[in-house]
Order: C-alpha cells, then sequence, then structure tokens
C-alpha cells in the first residue's frame, strides 16, 4: 500500500481539498442561511424549521461532495476500494460518506486501501460541521425565543 506514494499523495490532496470546499460551503451557507431567517417574515417556529432545513440540506451537499471525492479518487489505480460494494458506484460511494460523515461507521461498506485517509479525515470533518450547526441552531433558537420573551 506504501509503495504507491504518489496515489498517497493524491489522497492526502484530494481529501485536503475536499475538506476546504466543505469547509468554505458551509461557513457560506450559514452565512447565508442566518440573513435569510433574519429577513425571512412570518412566524417564529417557521425560522427555526427552515433553518433545520437548510442545516440538513448543507449536510447532503458535504456528504455528496466526500462521495464525489471518493468516486474521483477510486478511479485512480491502487487507490483502493470500496469493500462491500459493487463496482464502486457514485451511490456507494455516496453511502460510504453519508456513513462517514455522520460517525455512524462502517456496516456493510468499508474503505480498503489509501482512501482510509479520507474516510478518517472526513469522520472528523463531519463531527466538526454537525456540532458547528448544532451551535448555529441554538444561537438562532435563542434568538426568536428572546424574541418571544420580550
Amino acid at each position: 500500500m506504501y509503495s504507491h506514494w504518489d496515489v498517497n499523495l493524491l489522497v492526502v490532496c484530494a481529501t485536503a481539498m475536499t475538506v476546504a470546499v466543505a469547509v468554505l460551503l458551509h461557513y457560506e451557507g450559514l452565512g447565508w442561511l442566518s440573513s435569510r431567517l433574519a429577513t425571512m417574515p412570518g412566524i417564529r417556529r417557521r425560522k427555526v424549521l427552515a433553518g433545520v432545513y437548510g442545516v440538513i440540506l448543507l449536510h447532503v451537499a458535504e456528504i455528496w461532495l466526500f462521495g464525489a471525492c471518493f468516486w474521483a479518487v477510486l478511479r485512480f489505480p491502487d487507490s483502493g476500494s470500496i469493500s462491500g460494494a459493487h463496482a464502486a458506484s457514485l451511490l456507494d460511494a455516496v453511502y460510504l460518506s453519508a456513513t462517514t460523515f455522520s460517525t455512524l461507521g462502517f456496516g456493510d461498506v468499508a474503505p480498503v486501501g489509501p482512501i482510509r485517509f479520507i474516510t478518517g479525515t472526513e469522520a472528523v470533518s463531519g463531527f466538526i460541521l454537525i456540532t458547528w450547526s448544532a451551535s448555529f441552531l441554538f444561537l438562532e433558537m435563542q434568538e426568536y425565543w428572546r424574541q418571544r420573551r420580550a
């Protein structure tokens, strides 16, 4: 596995780029969502629900981003495989990404070879992005609760 340093470098670079794009997407997405919620007319509960749905959509986009990274890297020889997947289709890669991002863990599919680096990094990134979203939603809800008390 470690005799192919060019493949390992490719995996590390692809992972770093994917994490950078995912974090930027999350930052910009939460910023946009925050401004939309602030100007959104209507009931406070709808704003909270819109925030929750918006955060879920952000996470789904990030899962697909990491899934596309898996799928693209797997096109290179000696980059690894997805054990339990049928020919490592894009949907298999996205499924692996979802179980990794959510830190659910591996069950029916698992990474083999250098792509394990992507899964380890995605698990940490997913955990951070999910907790960031939870903090964001808490602050948004706190704002609407404060308005209700006033």
